[in-house]
């Protein structure tokens, strides 16, 4: 009589599973058809109207007159060139600032860090704005041609995007066990040594994380390039803005912000393989 009824309870409880999961794909659909009203929709109107021109005609002429454009290119070469600078140059910093504050016992080591977590709480521009009052041509310091110049722009992005790369590497530098360091220490090992063989090699899939979050994230930087107005300084985003607003081409704002999309849509993908790397890490090593 048991085995009977077992077998008769056995369907039931295998249809609540099927039951609950139907349930669930009925309560995700209403933040899906937002998402695709909001988000989806919008996008797929600006890919149409890169095909189309001015005329209203549908045509492979406008990508072909934006991509073969000197204009073009000198937005995405300085592009790429202030994402990658500003990726190396947070990488090192946030490095640096992480591992004094983690393993440099000295006074204001906790401010220093609340500090520097508070700079990506304002808007960027506010950075820009900082430096004019240092940098500008009235400014404390009066180094008006190096603000407006490309490395002027790069200095502000390093310092506001830096706590993208510090916050993940304190976090991880906090995670290594402190056995390891005083075995290593034990062993004779300096302290270049420990940090190359055993902190940084913890400390990789974050730090990997963050230099691509912060690719992501300059590359589609507007604020601090069109506050600052640097000159010979143009980038995709600004391009889109003045493509779009200035001399309302939008055809041609609509094939840069394309390009712009799947430019941002890559530095996505390898973010989130960073960050499933850094998982995976942590789970081989549990």
């Amino acid at each position: 009589m048991t085995g009977l009824l077992l077998d008769v309870a056995a369907p039931v409880r295998a249809g609540r599973p099927a039951r609950a999961r139907r349930a669930g794909l009925w309560w995700l659909l209403p933040p899906v058809v937002v998402l695709l009203g909001f988000f989806g929709y919008p996008l797929v109107l600006v890919a149409v109207q890169s095909f189309t021109s001015k005329s209203g005609e549908l045509t492979l002429s406008v990508w072909g007159e934006v991509l073969g454009s000197a204009e073009f290119r000198d937005a995405a070469g300085p592009t790429v060139l202030l994402a990658l600078g500003s990726a190396a140059g947070c990488l090192l910093l946030g490095t640096f600032l992480a591992l004094a504050v983690a393993f440099v016992p000295f006074p204001g080591a906790r401010g220093l860090a609340r500090v520097v977590d508070t700079l990506p709480a304002f808007p960027s521009f506010l950075i820009a704005l900082a430096f004019t009052f240092l940098y500008g041509s009235a400014g404390l310091l009066g180094a008006g041609g190096f603000l407006y110049s490309p490395w002027g722009v790069l200095l502000a992005e390093v310092t506001f995007y830096t706590p993208f790369v510090m916050r993940p590497a304190l976090a991880a530098f906090g995670q290594v066990p402190a056995a390891q360091l005083e075995v290593a220490a034990s062993l004779g090992a300096r302290p270049g040594r420990v940090l190359r063989q055993v902190v940084l090699p913890e400390a990789r899939p974050a730090l990997a994380s963050g230099t691509c979050l912060v690719l992501l994230l300059t590359v589609n930087e507007f604020g601090i390039v069109a506050f600052l107005g640097a000159k010979g300084v143009s980038t995709l985003p600004v391009l889109i803005y003045g493509k779009a607003i200035v001399t309302f081409d939008f055809p041609a704002a609509s094939v840069v912000a394309v390009v712009d999309v799947v430019l941002s849509l890559v530095l996505y993908a390898g973010h989130r393989r960073a960050v499933g790397g850094g998982r995976r890490a942590a789970v081989d090593q549990a």
